[in-house]
């Protein structure tokens, strides 16, 4: 069983260093300004609803008191 850990452990590893392509720096920073601003973007829309709604339940409930 130890032998299978073992074996699981250096295969692992050896996948890390040798057969996975990292990102550069460069394609990382580019990443991480599409992610920021897709959220930004997705946080404005979600506000704009709520706002939306919010005003619009004021009204309807406006007019029924």
């Amino acid at each position: 069983m130890f032998e299978k850990i073992k074996k699981y452990c250096k295969e692992s590893y050896n996948e890390l260093v040798n057969q996975t392509t990292w990102p550069t720096r460069s394609e990382l920073m580019n990443s991480a300004v599409v992610v920021l601003t897709a959220s930004l973007c997705i946080a404005l829309v979600v506000f704009v609803m709520d706002f939306v709604f919010q005003s619009g339940m004021e009204v309807i409930y406006g007019l029924l008191r």
